[in-house]
């Protein structure tokens, strides 16, 4: 038995000009993919340096225990007078240690969190998560005066649910491109020359004020004369990401900038 499909003239030119259409949307997806991609959602993602060409770097000292290792670092920041650093703070460290926190806020640098409970959050429910970093939060706000809105994890560590709970709490979280390693004690030298070597324009430098770490404040001194021997600036966390990466392009916030200098 034999089939015949009958095709009529106006069909025939409605398939044409659907493939024709398909055919021309397919062209400007090619030719526009990288602009596609600027606008496309992004997950969220942990800061672990910004790409800039000027020679800025952003100190940043976590603590979560004791009380003999904070203030000399303050001390020597306040004698340097380097005047944009961030610290991250565990809340129960903060409630802990108002005195200390509260020469923190007197000096005016950034305070971001270092969440509550000292754990890997990755390994936490969503409901725990949100709880430790919502409970963190409300302790540092009523300590400090301020809400803040970076978050450094403890032990670093995190997964796409961290990252995700905590954009939804308004945070962004921070990492470090370069680990000076202090919280090994490995010697003032090995520190100082870890950092100064490692250090580049954007940089994230992690650095610890807690008491387990016994050389920090003896390396810091090298580390901000050594860096701004090479022409670096030091800038917060917050100041150094008011640079945004589009398309490989790095737009200055001016206004930030000139505060900075």
């Amino acid at each position: 038995m034999n089939y015949f499909f009958v095709w009529s003239g106006r069909r025939i030119k409605r398939y044409f000009f659907l493939t024709l259409a398909v055919l021309l949307s397919a062209g400007v997806i090619w030719t526009e993919r990288d602009n596609i991609s600027v606008f496309a959602p992004h997950p969220p993602a942990a800061v672990y340096s910004v790409p800039t060409d000027r020679k800025v770097v952003a100190l940043t000292f976590d603590i979560s225990w004791g009380d003999k290792r904070a203030q000399p670092i303050l001390d020597i920041l306040k004698e340097k007078n380097v005047k944009n650093v961030t610290f991250f703070l565990s809340s129960p460290w903060s409630k802990t240690h108002p005195d200390i926190v509260q020469n923190i806020v007197d000096g005016g640098y950034e305070i971001g969190s270092h969440g509550h409970k000292h754990v890997n959050y990755s390994q936490l429910s969503d409901d725990e998560i949100r709880k430790q970093i919502q409970t963190a939060h409300g302790m540092l706000s009523d300590q400090t005066g301020k809400s803040p809105n970076l978050i450094r994890m403890p032990n670093g560590d995190f997964d796409k649910r961290v990252l995700s709970i905590a954009e939804d709490l308004n945070y962004k979280v921070i990492q470090w491109d370069t680990d000076s390693l202090d919280w090994k004690n490995p010697g003032v030298n090995a520190i100082v020359q870890r950092v100064v070597t490692k250090a580049h324009p954007g940089d994230i430098i992690l650095l610890h004020a807690s008491d387990s770490c016994l050389q920090t404040h003896e390396a810091l001194p090298q580390i901000i004369d050594q860096l701004r021997a090479k022409g670096y600036e030091f800038v917060t966390v917050s100041q150094l990401m008011s640079q945004t990466d589009t398309k490989g392009q790095t737009v200055q916030d001016k206004q930030t900038w000139n505060q900075v200098a």
